[in-house]
């Protein structure tokens, strides 16, 4: 694999002005040259085959990012050093070859508009944003993260978010791409005394992958994880989280709900870590799966590790089809069946959609999921 991509790392490397940044890309592709790009023999790829990926040519292109920066900091830099690129092949090519940007809201700032990043990949390209986020003590902001490829193209995208006390940071990942499309992405966020709510939406791509890691790094941070996946046909998603409770006193939410059609799978692997010291904390973990037909399939996997006596925590799955009672309650109201399923869809998807306050994103997917349904309500 690192063949095809050695005339862009080239490229990319001799473009690097920063001399940090280029000896970091130089250990991420030499990472990558060494992993090559995950296999089902890795246990957190056991049930997501990307061979696909691997047996397509790519031509890195460019992923459209106009943030500049210039105003990095030290603590950018200092997130970039951490980023965990060795975790498997996508991350270690895309520190190799992102296009790194940096979002920096400044302390006790209010952005009032969404400041928006909006990808998508070209037929045949290869894409790798990667952005660092910097809500500085005491801001306020929304991020809205959104792919959209229309073709056969390959995103690889990485964000790192770090949340300082008392700021809050809402932040909407929106994926919607065609229905060859490949996308992975990463979103590791490091969280103070803050708030973090972030909605995860995956409704596109052939094969596409969200991890997502967040670590508590003082007392009284609260975060919300929460996500939807609605697949048909062959399509394959995978979500796997990591919430690491290391300090005491902080809260973590997550709700994952899961729509399955025609031959579609998915899989969701959630982990909560409760460190020794992490006393009063507060974990919550949810993830329900809906399989509208036979040939459907989740492989869903909660869990919990736990090493302080002294904290609230409760996780669960399930795995099912409508319920008959309900189904029956609306066909009793006069309503024609296929009606009646399509509206109880629509009530299961729409908890977690409902989550987001922007008007003009709700109202496209509500659009985008009455169109799986095939129905308007």
């Amino acid at each position: 694999m690192e063949t095809q991509f050695n005339e862009s790392f080239k490229a990319r490397l001799a473009a690097e002005d920063d001399t940090a940044i280029k000896a970091l890309r130089e250990r991420a592709f030499a990472a990558f040259v060494e992993k090559g790009f995950p296999t089902q023999q890795d246990e957190d790829w056991k049930y997501t085959n990307v061979a696909a990926i691997g047996k397509e040519t790519w031509q890195a292109a460019a992923a459209g990012i106009e943030l500049d920066r210039a105003d990095a900091g030290v603590r950018a830099h200092g997130l970039l050093e951490r980023f965990r690129f060795d975790r498997n092949g996508f991350t270690a090519l895309n520190l190799a070859m992102a296009e790194i940007s940096v979002i920096k809201i400044a302390r006790d700032t209010v952005v009032d508009e969404p400041i928006v990043l909006s990808f998508a990949a070209a037929e045949g390209t290869a894409i790798f944003p990667h952005v660092v986020v910097i809500a500085e003590s005491g801001s306020k902001a929304t991020i809205v993260e959104s792919y959209a490829s229309e073709a056969k193209g390959f995103t690889n995208a990485a964000v790192q978010i770090l949340v300082e006390d008392n700021a809050t940071l809402t932040h909407y990942r929106v994926q919607k791409d065609g229905a060859e499309a490949f996308n992975y992405g990463v979103t590791e966020v490091s969280l103070g005394k803050g708030t973090y709510d972030s909605t995860n939406i995956n409704l596109g791509g052939a094969i596409s992958r969200h991890d997502i890691e967040l670590k508590f790094t003082a007392e009284g941070g609260e975060a919300w994880v929460d996500g939807l996946y609605m697949l048909g046909g062959e399509q394959h998603h995978d979500t796997h989280s990591m919430i690491d409770h290391a300090v005491p006193n902080c809260l973590s939410h997550q709700n994952y709900k899961g729509v399955m059609n025609d031959a579609s799978r998915a899989v969701f692997n959630g982990k909560v870590f409760v460190r020794e010291n992490a006393s009063g904390t507060d974990a919550q973990q949810s993830n329900k799966n809906l399989l509208l037909s036979n040939e459907a399939r989740v492989d869903t996997k909660p869990q919990l590790e736990i090493f302080n006596d002294d904290v609230k925590c409760s996780h669960g799955a399930t795995v099912g089809q409508l319920e008959e009672e309900e189904l029956f309650y609306l066909l009793t109201r006069g309503l024609p069946e296929p009606l009646a399923r399509n509206l109880l869809t629509y009530g299961f998807a729409e908890e977690v959609i409902n989550k987001i306050k922007i008007e003009a994103i709700k109202k496209d997917l509500d659009a985008t999921v009455l169109n799986r349904l095939h129905a308007e309500i």
